[in-house]
């Protein structure tokens, strides 16, 4: 990357920081109301305070800045007309809507599903797919599983103050990071995924424990569709997988990019069923809840999800860059990794439970 596009995105991401920190300031002084449900239906949250859930506002507006900003830095207008970055824009409108939708009105879990299974047919058919197996139509109910997991994991992960701001922002930095180590920089998807993290930055301020800003399932829907994008795009087809036990590597990558994601949805979908209960009635049951039930601050508790993201998306670098040849040892070892926290999290799930009902 030579000296002009070091400044030009370094640039660009300073100011869209700044912009996202003056946005969410007008929005959270202008908008006390806004985004806050009728208290009588109010869904189960741990924080009791009532406070404005507009932080997907900003990612959206931002997101969409960062589309037509590229045209302006990179006047390579043929690049935008290209049914993936199309299909990317209607998906993720499509579940900001949806998000504002049920931060305004409370929607049916049915009607989310049907929304969430369109954005993921709307990304399969502008050709963003996972390809895993020789049979696309496998694929495609991968796909389709993947996105509407993500955005449901994404959604419930949002259940304390930064959780999902910070999980989402080390997910979006690999990925930036793994676009620039393959010289993928000039495309205009390097921009938007700059350009969305540094609107993430801005919000963090605001949703640091104790949050002003809560980014609602407006920013939770838009964030788990556009990262269900992204893990399609640089994890899960990544262009540097050996063809030696490629599935299985694919599969972790995968699966470690967004390891407290899955950890912590598979736990409360497990521990509520177990108890007879819907999985998609929130309460205040979630990985993070039992380790403030167990003693930890809820700034340690976010805390430690983003070490323990932070090191398993550097595995994902590691896999990548330093073991060429995938085998049963690897798959081994990093079973095990992942086996080790999802069992780990379900024991303390299980032992602290003060005030979980």
């Amino acid at each position: 990357m030579n000296s002009y596009l070091l400044a030009v995105f370094l640039g660009y991401f300073l100011s869209v920081t700044c912009f996202s920190l003056v946005l969410n300031g007008v929005l959270l002084r202008f908008s006390k109301t806004l985004g806050i449900r009728n208290r009588t239906e109010g869904m189960i949250r741990w924080n009791s305070e009532y406070k404005p859930s507009v932080g997907g506002i900003c990612f959206y507006l931002l997101f969409l800045l960062s589309v037509a900003s590229y045209t302006v830095f990179f006047p390579q207008s043929q690049s935008l007309m290209n049914q993936p970055l199309l299909g990317l824009l209607g998906a993720s409108s499509l579940a900001f809507i949806m998000g504002l939708a049920d931060d305004a009105y409370n929607t049916k879990p049915l009607l989310k599903l049907m929304a969430q299974i369109c954005c993921a047919v709307i990304l399969i058919l502008s050709g963003t797919y996972i390809s895993l197996f020789t049979d696309n139509n496998a694929n495609y109910l991968l796909t389709v599983f993947w996105v509407v997991g993500m955005m449901n994991s994404i959604n419930m992960l949002d259940n304390m103050d930064g959780i999902t701001t910070i999980i989402s922002m080390n997910v979006l930095s690999f990925a930036v990071f793994f676009e620039y180590q393959r010289g993928a920089f000039m495309n205009v998807y390097f921009m938007i995924m700059l350009g969305v993290l540094a609107a993430l930055c801005g919000f963090l301020y605001y949703n640091w424990n104790p949050s002003k800003l809560f980014m609602g399932d407006t920013g939770s829907q838009f964030l788990g569709v556009f990262l269900a994008a992204v893990g399609i795009n640089c994890f899960w087809n990544a262009p540097d997988f050996s063809a030696h036990e490629s599935h299985s590597r694919q599969l972790f990558v995968a699966l470690l990019a967004f390891i407290m994601p899955i950890i912590d949805t598979s736990i409360v979908i497990v521990n509520r069923v177990a108890k007879g209960r819907s999985p998609f009635i929130g309460g205040k049951d979630h990985t993070t809840h039992h380790l403030v039930y167990m003693g930890f601050s809820e700034r340690k508790v976010a805390i430690i999800f983003a070490v323990i993201s932070f090191v398993s998306i550097s595995l994902t670098y590691v896999i990548n860059r330093f073991i060429p040849n995938w085998g049963y040892l690897q798959i081994v070892l990093f079973s095990t990794y992942f086996l080790g926290l999802l069992f780990s999290f379900f024991y303390i799930t299980q032992k602290y439970q003060i005030v979980a009902k």
